[in-house]
């Protein structure tokens, strides 16, 4: 029986796969040029920016790989995500003045046509969607061994 019989890059995982990726690369490179060129004009914005990307690098990787621990990194890196994006999105309607520029996460993801607010949630309930069939198939191969 294999660790992992139902990889988290299957199906619409794939999909996930894509556009993290995408979204790390877009988020790394707007944050690397803002943080290279005007740091010091929103260094918590752009500091922010930074983080997100290196969320989504660890959340496209995580999706990628195999096996338990792995799963759990997807877990934890999207539920971050998910939290990163209702804090940052939440401060930077109530109190602008925190953003002078905007994150990736500012206004729950505006700049980026609200991806960064659906897709951690999307993100989670395919990872609960892997848990519960790993859960089904252990159950199903349990049976068949006794």
């Amino acid at each position: 029986m294999s660790d992992e019989p139902r990889p988290t890059s299957s199906g619409i995982g794939r999909v996930l796969i894509a556009v993290y990726a995408i979204l790390a690369l877009a988020s790394l490179g707007r944050s690397g040029y803002q943080i290279a060129t005007k740091f010091d004009e929103a260094p918590l914005a752009y500091s922010l920016s930074a983080l997100a990307a290196v969320v989504y690098v660890l959340a496209t990787v995580a999706l990628i790989a195999r096996g338990a621990a792995w799963f759990r990194v997807a877990v934890v890196a999207i539920g971050f995500e998910l939290a990163g994006v209702l804090i940052v999105g939440t401060l930077s309607i109530v109190d602008p003045v925190l953003f002078p520029d905007d994150t990736v996460w500012s206004q729950f993801g505006r700049g980026y046509a609200f991806i960064p607010l659906v897709l951690p949630i999307l993100g989670l309930l395919w990872l609960r969607r892997v848990a519960r069939a790993r859960s089904a198939d252990a159950a199903g191969s349990s049976e068949a061994a006794a």
